[in-house]
């Protein structure tokens, strides 16, 4: 199989789909990678690498894409990237679709075949390609935070975890997954008092013997959401419904009634957000203010930090693009339930049940469409 690996064009993304250890496995196994020149350069990896391990760098993001028969990518492919969509070529790669129905039309028109990384599922039903990225973005959720918190940058003057006669900032955490466990991590890390919000009770006394009691935990619902952002400092969003578009948790009332100079990090952007008020933000203008409150809603946070983040990443996907290559998209696909959960669109067919509830759209079965 030919593999792509083209530059990431969204703006201030440096990580890279296949780093050059990647490649040299792929080259090995009998395939030909095929790297945009520079793809790596942002994330530590130089044209050089790349064809010390067998890779050959191509100029042109064209090629790349017409020449390969799996595209392998980081971030959802942006307006400028349609042009290159055609029909049978895979790709795998974060898609994101629920709230974004333009580029799942574009996809289903070209019949693309769409396996998305934050859809894949594990044996335990896990989601192994999204965790990564969501342990980089929690940490860094409380990182931001706690620089928005600045007065130069529009916060309240709040130093994350005070000093010894003055009391620390409060941050509220909405979800007890996987961004929200690591954004936990970090705050108490810095030695801010911190609640964290879910609807699961059993997470949160699974998290509440984790942190051992110095954490606060609150059942979700719109009261003790809305009394714990009245109190927050930083309020960081972290919901996720696999695949489709994130619940409003937040609403613009809440926000309404946060303090001025407070700060919303929201995570689940990507997904839509779950803060009412959020709306998509690049790292070139990260930030806006609604009601005095900073709003952070940058859709690829962990860009920011992209070698960390490509090696974290591409330790996850790496197995599943080698399946892929080796056994095509096909066969990959009906040896691997858990790979099936990945496919979003499939040769013209949406099939993943989370994108077509968001959109209001039919879909199939993967295992049905896949014949």
């Amino acid at each position: 199989m030919i593999v792509g690996v083209p530059k990431e064009i969204k703006d201030n993304e440096a990580r890279v789909g296949v780093t050059p250890a990647a490649a040299k496995a792929l080259c090995e196994a009998g395939h030909t990678v095929l790297v945009e020149t520079q793809a790596g350069a942002g994330s530590g990896f130089p044209d050089q690498e790349y064809q010390n391990a067998g890779a050959e760098i191509v100029g042109e993001p064209g090629h790349v894409w017409g020449k390969s028969d799996m595209v392998v990518k980081v971030k959802e492919p942006i307006e400028k990237e349609y042009v290159f969509f055609r029909e049978g070529l895979v790709l795998f790669t974060y898609l994101h679709l629920a709230p974004v129905p333009a580029l799942t039309n574009k996809l289903l028109e070209a019949k693309v075949v769409g396996i998305a990384y934050e859809t894949v599922r594990d044996y335990r039903g896990t989601l192994p390609l999204l965790m990564p990225m969501s342990e980089v973005a929690g940490r860094m959720s409380v990182q931001v935070g706690a620089s928005y918190l600045e007065k130069e940058r529009g916060g309240r003057g709040i130093l994350l975890g005070g000093v010894p006669g003055v009391p620390p900032a409060h941050v509220a955490i909405l979800g007890g997954g996987i961004v929200g466990t690591n954004a936990a991590r970090i705050a108490l890390g810095f030695g801010a008092k911190v609640t964290l919000i879910d609807v699961n009770m059993n997470r949160l006394r699974e998290l509440d013997d984790l942190f051992g009691g110095r954490l606060y935990t609150l059942a979700s619902n719109s009261y003790n959401i809305a009394q714990a952002s009245r109190e927050a400092d930083l309020a960081i969003g972290g919901v996720l419904i696999p695949g489709a578009t994130a619940p409003k948790l937040l609403t613009r009332a809440m926000v309404a009634q946060m303090k001025k100079g407070a700060v919303i990090v929201d995570v689940a952007i990507d997904q839509g957000g779950c803060v009412e008020t959020a709306r998509p933000t690049s790292h070139s203008n990260p930030s806006y203010t609604v009601d005095g409150v900073v709003h952070y809603c940058v859709t690829n946070m962990p860009g920011a930090v992209p070698h960390t983040s490509t090696l974290a990443l591409t330790n996850s996907t790496f197995p599943y693009v080698l399946r892929l290559a080796n056994l095509g998209a096909r066969e990959a696909l009906r040896q691997d339930p858990g790979l099936a959960e990945g496919l979003n669109t499939w040769l013209g067919t949406l099939t993943h049940q989370g994108v077509a509830e968001s959109q209001q759209r039919a879909w199939t079965a993967p295992a049905k469409a896949v014949t």
